[in-house]
């Protein structure tokens, strides 16, 4: 079988790897490399240093849905197109090429947090199972029909970015699978249930502030949701300053406020919430690396309260 794989981020590498393993894969579509970090140099996406590692041809299209990839797919003759964290729609000129239609692995139990940032949302939510589904790409936003799910429990303390490189072992099965049953007439599509549908659109920076008016649970759900990126922050005398991990206590705040810092004898940073005190086991403030709670508390002189 031929198969196009169209993918970007780290989520779809174990699928190419696996899939270039017992399949003839004539083509990788990918995102044109970007800036990235503090020096802003060209990054190249995951998918590509994969497809070029496995010695693959790789296409990266600013718009996949133009005249010139649509012609490149065809040329390719898949079979199949396979894709996984992509981040562009796909169009029915494109994906209706191959005569076994386009599959896609998605990384929530559809119709669970459809759109770019299932795993995020998920955590940020509280939700405590997920998985990922492959379904036939219909013309809309994760709508189409079915074909497998496989199911994983979420850590209570699971970032997300854990959590997606177990989602994407877990996706890389689930494609071999999929394939596999759909090869020998095992699996045939459904339509997604009528009833859970949800939403799980692309974060923004804006996303990660901190509340500390939020129960303790929810402001840890919040840090880990958004880790790595685009990470939990607050203020500190005006300062933007990154949470990257917290710890749940159990400690009531009795009258500590929420956002102020309690007892720093302890020697841990413990910050109220509206319920209780949560511990910040790292942090980071501007230009500056990261560092853990205890330190940060070391070097704090009369600020003792976050906003």
């Amino acid at each position: 079988m031929r198969i196009v794989f169209i993918g970007t981020s780290r989520f779809a590498v174990p699928s190419l790897a696996l899939l270039a393993e017992r399949y003839e894969i004539p083509l990788v579509i990918t995102q044109p490399d970007r800036p990235a970090g503090r020096g802003r140099r060209l990054s190249a996406p995951p998918v590509k240093e994969e497809a070029l590692r496995l010695g693959l041809p790789v296409v990266q299209p600013e718009r996949v849905n133009s005249d010139g990839p649509i012609a490149t797919i065809r040329e390719a003759s898949p079979d199949l197109i396979v894709v996984a964290a992509y981040g562009q729609i796909l169009r029915p000129k494109l994906f209706t090429i191959p005569p076994h239609g386009t599959v896609n692995i998605h990384a929530s139990l559809l119709p669970a947090y459809r759109g770019a940032a299932p795993v995020n949302w998920a955590i940020i939510n509280g939700e405590t199972t997920t998985g990922i589904t492959t379904f036939l790409i219909d013309e809309g936003m994760d709508t189409g029909d079915i074909l497998l799910q496989r199911s994983l429990p979420i850590g209570m303390d699971e970032t997300a970015g854990e959590l997606e490189a177990r989602l994407a072992r877990l996706g890389a099965e689930g494609i071999r699978e999929t394939i596999e049953g759909l090869s020998t007439g095992r699996l045939e599509p459904r339509p997604q249930p009528p009833t859970g549908a949800s939403l799980a659109p692309r974060l923004s920076r804006e996303d990660g502030r901190i509340d500390w008016e939020r129960p303790a649970r929810k402001v840890h759900d919040l840090v880990r949701g958004t880790n790595p990126w685009p990470g939990a922050w607050t203020l500190l005398d005006e300062e933007r300053v990154k949470v990257h991990r917290t710890a749940l206590t159990g400690i009531g705040k009795g009258q500590i406020q929420p956002g102020e810092i309690a007892l720093p004898e302890t020697g841990r940073l413990l910050v109220g919430c509206r319920d209780d005190l949560i511990e910040i086991l790292e942090i980071q403030r501007e230009g500056r690396p990261r560092t853990s709670g205890k330190a940060f508390l070391n070097g704090l002189r009369d600020e003792r309260r976050f906003v």
